[in-house]
């Protein structure tokens, strides 16, 4: 049984959707019920099974809210993708206190609560796995980045820090770093959603944007059977965008 957080949308709902074909119930949260429920119903209509928890994971006790809701719902918790995410893109002398505690409460805080509220659960799964949800962003350097930036490069040091404390439990952590993927975050950080789609894929090595669906299938793997020697990975699945900008770009 899986965990998805920001699963009403974007890359959440591609994991959601994987997660079900492959036989798992998903408890899908996010702070809009209208999206959850929409995606919900695709997988009820499909033959999977899927549970609704809306919550707002700036809220500090929405992490023990969410792991009670999956666990009275299925009774066993497997699986946690921490995907939920909020970005800005704002100048230093523009930053407000307000931004900042939001972004990293969900981001960074939320993450390390869910898997905190979900320890005993997890510890009687037997083949219990974490997948956070990081960014390219946490890599390259943008002026008006670094409220974002540096809450998934805090992201990135959790799953390192929880693997190497969890490792000896059995309980798997691991990290993907998507590259520019067309989902609703892209709205948050660009005023002209065409013209930011039109660089994002001059300034990436293999010329396209990613899918959530290709982003996706990387997380569900890393929960899989195989990947039981993979803890404290942070994998990219980026069109090469760390690497940098193209020849001429």
């Amino acid at each position: 049984m899986a965990v998805v957080t920001g699963g009403g949308s974007g890359i959440g709902a591609a994991v959601a959707r994987r997660f079900a074909e492959r036989g798992a119930a998903v408890a899908l949260v996010g702070r809009t019920r209208e999206k959850l429920d929409a995606v919900a119903s695709a997988i009820r209509v499909a033959g999977g099974t899927a549970h609704v928890v809306a919550a707002d994971l700036a809220d500090p006790d929405a992490p023990a809210g969410v792991v009670a809701a999956a666990l009275a719902e299925f009774g066993r918790l497997d699986v946690i993708v921490n995907n939920a995410g909020t970005a800005s893109l704002t100048p230093l002398e523009q930053v407000a206190v307000e931004q900042f505690d939001r972004e990293l409460a969900v981001n960074v805080r939320a993450a390390l609560f869910l898997v905190q509220a979900a320890l005993p659960a997890l510890r009687r799964s037997g083949f219990a796995s974490v997948v956070n949800v990081s960014s390219a962003a946490a890599w390259l350097y943008r002026p008006g980045q670094a409220v974002y930036g540096g809450s998934k490069a805090a992201l990135e040091y959790l799953t390192r820090s929880l693997a190497a404390e969890l490792a000896s439990e059995r309980i798997r952590v691991n990290c993907v770093v998507p590259g520019p993927v067309d989902t609703p975050i892209l709205y948050q950080v660009a005023d002209d959603i065409e013209a930011a789609k039109v660089h994002l894929t001059r300034m990436t090595p293999l010329g396209r944007m990613g899918t959530p669906e290709e982003v996706a299938w990387w997380v569900v793997q890393l929960t899989e059977p195989e990947a039981s020697w993979v803890t404290g990975a942070v994998l990219h699945v980026d069109g090469g965008r760390a690497l940098g900008p193209p020849p001429g770009a």
